[in-house]
This record gives structure tokens, sequence and C-alpha cells, in this order.
């Protein structure tokens, strides 16, 4: 049985399901940018925005996952928890708090494949592919393009806390993205024990201890964070991009969410009204070849190497 074998999914092989489980990824993480910022910019807490995430994945999942697992299978889902659920979350929520939607573009999304191919070396023996790296090389140089305006211009007293506040949550879901195919664990089951743990441990703490503003925030605001926070980005991108790495590999899958900050931009352009300049469509363009280089079958992406 081989790895592209056709399924009854319209005869698409899995090669194939898990390319189109990174788009639906690229175009989740593209809108929970804009909504986190948002969120953020307004009279929400960082907490208060884990505790929609937590709270309303948690509510869908728990009955689920407490009913088919029994308690010797939860540690490794207690251990994705605490880096795909909370650790990459409440960094990221941290860091809007101090830097821009922009920056969150190139630090995370450039971020995971950064660390997701220097883990994945690390582990190897730092044996990586030649296509892996030029890829990571064209995408990290297309990011900065993208993010050169905001990275460039002023900058607040605090602004550096948030940019290493999303290379952690970078670092964070990477190891999550390792660990859960290093355990062969189904995308299903990743979601619902992600999101059951990650409200157990949160939760308590939330109401008991940190800081809450839900009660001076509009229902039309918790109602846009708690669907995209608690279904589209904790359930919905999370069992998506879970799925992607399993049938395409993590440097792969973790090579796809450069292309973020590019659909992110357009998006903007045509939604917002908001301008693309000369270098951030070099940038777009440049992004787009690296995600492409590193997606394709190496012999391949090795002649195109050599003919660059």
């Amino acid at each position: 049985m081989t790895r592209s074998r056709p399924l009854p999914f319209f005869g698409l092989s899995e090669q194939t399901l898990g390319f189109i489980a990174a788009g639906v990824v690229v175009l989740c993480w593209s809108g929970f940018n804009i909504v986190s910022r948002l969120g953020s910019k307004g009279v929400l807490t960082p907490f208060d925005l884990a505790a929609m995430r937590f709270g309303v994945s948690g509510a869908l999942a728990l009955p689920f996952f407490l009913y088919h697992k029994r308690p010797r299978e939860w540690p490794h889902y207690l251990v994705l928890a605490l880096f795909g659920g909370l650790g990459y979350a409440l960094l990221v929520y941290g860091g809007f708090s101090f830097a821009p939607t922009a920056h969150a573009g190139v630090f995370v999304n450039g971020g995971i494949p950064f660390w997701t191919v220097v883990l994945v070396g690390i582990l190897s023996g730092f044996r990586i592919p030649h296509q892996t790296l030029l890829a990571l090389l064209l995408s990290g140089g297309g990011l900065l393009m993208i993010g050169f305006d905001s990275l460039a211009g002023p900058r607040t007293a605090n602004e550096w806390i948030g940019d290493a506040l999303f290379l952690l949550a970078a670092l964070s879901w990477a190891i999550f993205g390792l660990l859960m195919r290093r355990w062969g664990i189904k995308p299903l089951w990743a979601i619902l024990g992600i999101a059951s743990f990650a409200s157990v441990l949160y939760l308590p703490v939330y109401l008991l201890w940190l800081p809450k503003a839900i009660l001076s925030s509009t229902a039309a605001e918790i109602t846009l964070q708690c669907v995209y926070q608690g279904i589209v980005a904790a359930m919905l991108a999370a069992g998506m991009y879970s799925y992607a790495n399993q049938k395409i590999g993590a440097c792969q899958a973790s090579m796809m969410l450069a292309l973020v900050p590019a659909t992110s931009a357009i998006g903007a352009y045509f939604i917002l009204d908001e301008a693309l300049g000369p270098l951030i469509v070099l940038g777009i363009l440049v992004v787009s070849a690296g995600a492409i280089i590193g997606a394709l079958p190496s012999p391949l992406a090795a002649r195109l190497g050599k003919a660059s």
C-alpha cells in the first residue's frame, strides 16, 4: 500500500489531500492574524482570547475525548496540548499585545518552518536536503520583504517583546507538529485531545486568578472571537495542519505556512483596499517560489536549484 494510493474522496491521493489541507490552514491563519489583532486592540486581554479559544473548543471536544480515550492514552495528548494548545496560543496572544499583525506574519509564520527545519536537522544529524534549505531561504527572504515597512519603521519601546513571543510561539508549534507525527496520532484525536486538556488546564486558572475584560466587550466581538478562535483556529486549522503534517511531512507542511503573510496582504488589498507596494508584491512572489520548491519532489527541486 503506497502513500499516494487513490482515496474514495474524489479519487485524490493522500499527498494531494495533504496539500489541500495545508492550503486550508493558510487561509485560516491569514484570518487568525487579523481577528486576533482586532481582539487585542480592543478591551479584551490575551487571557480573554485564550479563554474563548479553549472554552469553545473544549466544550465541543471534551465529551468525545473522554468517551473514546482511556486514561493510559492521555499523557501524549497532554504534552501536545502544552505545545500546540496552551504554549502556542498564549504566546501568540501575548505577542499581539506588543507587536502588530505584520510582525506575527514574519516571526510566527516564518518561524515555524525555520524551527521545524532546525529541529529536524538536530534529530537527523543535520542531514537536511538542499531543497529544504533553498525553500527556507527564499521564504525567509520574501517574508522580510513583506514585513520590511513594519520592521524597519519606527518601533515602540516594548515591540521587541511581541517579536520574541512570536518566535517562541513558532517554536512551540514546531515541537507540537514533530511530536504528533513522531507518535503517529491521528488528526481528529490530536484536535480533541489538545482542546480537552487545554480547557481543563487553563479555564480554572483564568476564572480564579487572571485579569478579565469580557464583560466590557460587545456581544458581536465576543461572538466573532469565540467562533474564530474556538472553532476555526483551534479545531479546523489545527486539524488540517495535523493532517497535512502526516501526509506530506513536517517540513513541507510548515513551509506552506510561509504563504500566510502573502495571502493576508492579498486579502487586505481586495477586502480592506490596502495598497500593495512593489516590495510586497516581490515578497509575495519570492515566498510563493519558496513554498513551491519546498513542496516539490526532491529531484525536480534539485534541477530547479541548479538552473537558477
